[in-house]
């Protein structure tokens, strides 16, 4: 009993001090934010900042690594998984979690946040989606990455603005989009063709 009680006041420090970084980097950028007011805003003490974080930027990392372990969680259900509709319930659920978090994933999203998670999270999901946005499989290694960092860095401006008009869009549609966009680039190169013989 005396265990469960301390998980609990464990989680509820995360989470004021989670919630209290995303209130501050809203004003500010995080290397502007200092242990004191980040105490102070979430009514906790400095040794019991320092009990469970570093920094702020290990604060935020941790945050970081919960929503990634998230969709690894999520992405581990679809292993060996080829269905096309398989693929898309993933998505969507990914979309439901953002929702259901988007006042932390906002902040991680935004432009405040660390670009290199934001290109992580939806390189892992594309790759083991087996979405493949390159145009050819005959094109050289260095093609392909400028193929990728396009699809992954179109979709994290996508879910910012997403984000930022309030998750107007439900979770199944923006997950249908992200899938079309990701894959249009491997039909890209057929298209091209297309469009100049119906010239």
């Amino acid at each position: 009993m005396k265990n469960m009680k301390q998980s609990r006041k464990t989680r509820y420090t995360q989470m004021a001090l989670q919630d209290s970084l995303v209130e501050l980097m809203k004003q500010k950028p995080i290397a502007k934010i200092t242990i004191k007011e980040l105490c102070e805003n979430a009514d906790i003490n400095r040794t019991t900042f320092y009990a469970h974080y570093t920094d702020q930027y290990d604060l935020l990392q941790k945050m970081e690594e919960e929503c990634l372990s998230f969709a690894r969680e999520a992405i581990s259900n679809l292993i060996g998984e080829k269905d096309q509709n398989e693929m898309m319930k993933l998505l969507e659920e990914v979309f439901e979690y953002i929702i259901d978090n988007r006042n932390h994933i906002r902040i991680l999203m935004s432009e405040q946040g660390d670009i290199n998670f934001q290109k992580q999270l939806f390189a892992m999901i594309y790759e083991s989606c087996g979405i493949s946005p390159y145009p050819d499989k005959n094109v050289d290694m260095g093609t392909k990455e400028y193929y990728f960092i396009y699809a992954v860095s179109g979709s994290v401006g996508l879910l910012q603005h997403w984000l930022k008009d309030d998750v107007m869009k439900p979770a199944k549609e923006m997950a249908e989009t992200i899938y079309r966009m990701a894959c249009f680039t491997q039909f890209t190169g057929c298209c091209t063709v297309q469009l100049s013989e119906d010239r």
